[in-house]
């Protein structure tokens, strides 16, 4: 099989990595007024040239920044779009009551219109890129993921008198972010948009529809607002979307397959490749793979980034052959499920046993594909 020169890559991780230890202290003694921000952000590049050298010791062909510079995955963009808070973690939701692997779904407050001010990650790449000679990836939230977490109700309870402008304040924020990326010299890009998986989800749907929406109507919108933003998306970009059903902690946040999406999903989001979650029963089988359209890749995320059990590679293998019942396996890749690190505490794992799952990708790519 021919290399892949552009992404997505045979070997894939997801983006988040576990913050050291010492970096984790300094920010909790920021918090506390204790040091500067230009102390905490020395601290910031060390760490972060470190993950860079590991990912390319690795074997990957392309490196993050582990997301070192964000205390939560979701908050650290949307916080910069005005005054928003995507992350509020408490109230009702459908994981009121459930067990303890599954987590409280985020709940979102909007206080003010979403406005980009300014380039949210273009630091960010620029600092992978001048550190690094694998290909810089930047990871950013879903442009539906805010209204997901709180719907109109949100939108409209402060912020907003209509909808449609919320809905082209998220647009234009999101193509000005994707132009200054683009312009910066930024070519991969990965979209985090878990609200398609959680729709699989019995619980998740009767929460949409205790605050009235309809899951149908509401899948359409998402997958109409993501189609703009990726029609005005500059053509060196390549973009893919990350699909997951939360992770947090090492909790989850909803379970199901992605059958009642499929088809839509896959065939009416203009997007060229998706990295899905397939690391347990609660994603379901492979036969949803069967609609995707030839044109487009599958990464599977068959690792684990939620508990330290290292996969064996016969069954990942196994799955990999069995996915390849429904997508050529030269359209196929693999990567853990999820980042390592949704939020700056990281999941239960060790930095011993993630660098073997990591190592564990890049290896059966390469047995697999005859490259990472």
């Amino acid at each position: 099989m021919l290399a892949r020169l552009n992404p997505p890559f045979r070997a894939e991780h997801i983006g988040s990595l576990l913050r050291p230890p010492e970096l984790l202290a300094l920010r909790a003694r920021f918090a506390k007024g204790e040091i500067d921000h230009a102390t905490l952000a020395a601290a910031e590049n060390r760490a972060i040239k470190q993950v860079l050298a590991l990912q390319k010791q690795i074997g990957f062909k392309f490196a993050t920044d582990g997301e070192f510079r964000r205390r939560s995955y979701h908050s650290y963009f949307y916080r910069r779009l005005g005054d928003i808070s995507i992350d509020t973690v408490g109230g009702e939701s459908p994981s009121s009551g459930s067990t303890l692997r599954r987590g409280t779904q985020p709940v979102a407050r909007i206080d003010s219109r979403v406005h980009w001010a300014g380039p949210i990650h273009v630091e960010d790449f620029k600092f992978i890129a001048a550190n690094t000679d694998l290909v810089p990836k930047i990871t950013i939230p879903g442009p539906c993921a805010l209204h997901f977490r709180g719907g109109d109700a949100a939108v409209l309870a402060r912020a907003y008198t209509d909808v449609d402008h919320f809905w082209e304040d998220i647009v234009t924020a999101f193509d000005r972010e994707l132009e200054a990326l683009a312009a910066a010299g930024c070519r991969y890009i990965q979209i985090d948009e878990t609200a398609f998986a959680k729709f699989g989800d019995a619980e998740i749907l009767a929460w949409l529809k205790a605050r009235g929406d309809d899951p149908l109507a509401l899948i359409d919108k998402y997958i109409a607002i993501t189609n703009r933003v990726l029609a005005n998306a500059p053509r060196a970009l390549h973009i893919g979307m990350h699909l997951c059903r939360g992770n947090r902690g090492g909790k989850w946040h909803a379970e199901g397959g992605y059958e009642p999406v499929a088809e839509r999903l896959f065939n009416e989001l203009a997007i060229g490749f998706f990295l899905l979650e397939y690391d347990s029963p609660r994603a379901g089988g492979f036969a949803p793979l069967r609609l995707v359209p030839p044109h487009k890749t599958v990464v599977l995320g068959l690792v684990s980034t939620k508990n330290a059990e290292l996969e064996r590679p016969d069954e990942l293998k196994r799955r990999i052959d069995e996915a390849a019942r429904y997508v050529d396996i030269d359209r196929l890749a693999i990567s853990p499920q999820c980042g390592f690190a949704g939020i700056e505490t990281g999941n239960p794992i060790s930095p011993q046993m993630q660098e073997r799952k990591l190592r564990l990708v890049v290896e059966l790519a390469r047995e697999i594909w005859g490259d990472a």
